[in-house]
């Protein structure tokens, strides 16, 4: 287990990190979401002892680590820009942790063999790093850090520079891997897609606080404030100011929203309602919900899926349709907005109930 306790960390007058408390068990996966520069390498720097933490304390199986250099820690780090050794082979890469630690060659070459198989590298163990291409080099450090058997292991980025379908491949597997290890595994990623799809555990990050942690579908479904549900959409979270009064909300320029189950004890008052974008519907849904007109800024056609981005009450939102819906700019069409999917928040950003139980 890794735990940080009142973690600081600042670089001049620049707080990169604010008062973290964190605690990660071995055996588990967790996610470190938010955008560029929101703490995610900083944090992850500081779990790896490559740099001391202002204030706070950070503890490794019970044990205070805090001032312990990265080279006498438990701890393995992949990066998005991926490191290997060019005057070694594809197998001597794999082998130099275990090598460094002294392990039995009988040993070495049977976790070797292993890794290169799990990571689809074994046509390529006599190889040359840079004859490979850039996703058989990213699975090499990969497998490197994966043979290590630290306690603790780092990914920060891992698959941000490869092709699509390389990426897409690797996250697939990636929690299959995670989950044949007892180790702690740490993924910063600024896509919410992918955090979705590693599932685990999920931490959100803004300006170097984590705003919440816990079960990745967990935190998308029901985020604790504004501010996390805006941090776990792609494309951006739609929100609208609207006045609760009775079963309706009443949007500034007076079109309404009737008020779902789930949002029925809210006390009349100012909310900022949000939902994502596939949550805003080109057709009326089952649930009877109100047409409400928007205007059209333009469409995004991505082939299976359409973004049609429109200005409804004064408000930007965007509207993710599955297959080709082609609109021209300035047109009005009819949108609708499946109540039961609404997140609410009070005036302070802070959730003002949870969503009702839904698919992701």
């Amino acid at each position: 287990m890794i735990e940080l306790k009142g973690v600081t960390k600042m670089v001049g007058a620049e707080t990169h990190i604010s008062s973290v408390d964190l605690r990660l068990e071995r055996g588990t996966l967790n996610v470190l979401l938010g955008p560029t520069l929101s703490g995610k390498t900083s944090l992850m720097r500081l779990m790896a002892g490559l740099d001391k933490p202002t204030s706070g304390t950070i503890h490794f199986d019970g044990k205070d680590v805090t001032g312990v250099a990265v080279q006498k820690r438990d701890v393995a780090m992949v990066y998005q820009q991926f490191i290997n050794y060019p005057t070694m082979t594809v197998y001597e890469n794999i082998a130099s942790p275990m090598r460094v630690a002294g392990t039995d060659k009988a040993i070495i070459d049977r976790e070797v063999r292993k890794a290169a198989d799990l990571l689809r590298l074994t046509p390529y163990l006599d190889r040359a790093p840079l004859s490979l291409s850039g996703g058989q080099q990213q699975r090499t450090a990969l497998a490197r850090a994966i043979v290590k058997n630290a306690g603790l292991v780092l990914l920060d980025e891992p698959l941000a520079n490869l092709d699509y379908k390389l990426r897409e491949e690797l996250r697939a597997e990636l929690p299959r891997i995670f989950a044949e290890s007892g180790t702690i595994f740490v993924y910063a990623t600024t896509e919410p897609s992918e955090a979705l799809l590693l599932g685990g555990n999920t931490a959100t990050l803004s300006k170097g606080r984590i705003t919440q942690f816990g079960p990745t579908i967990d935190v998308y479904r029901a985020p604790v404030d504004l501010l996390t549900a805006q941090t776990f959409a792609d494309p951006p979270l739609n929100t609208v100011a609207v006045n609760k009064l009775g079963g309706r909300f009443v949007l500034g320029m007076g079109a309404e929203i009737p008020v779902p189950d789930h949002l029925r004890e809210l006390a009349d008052g100012w909310y900022t309602l949000a939902f994502h974008p596939h949550h805003l519907k080109l057709e009326p849904p089952s649930t009877g919900a109100q047409p409400l007109v928007g205007r059209v800024t333009i469409t995004e056609i991505t082939g299976s899926e359409s973004f049609v981005h429109l200005t409804v009450q004064d408000e930007r939102w965007v509207s993710l349709a599955h297959g080709i819906r082609e609109f021209e700019p300035d047109e009005e069409i009819s949108v609708y907005v499946d109540p039961r999917r609404l997140l609410a928040f009070d005036e302070h950003g802070r959730a003002a109930s949870r969503p009702a139980a839904m698919a992701a």
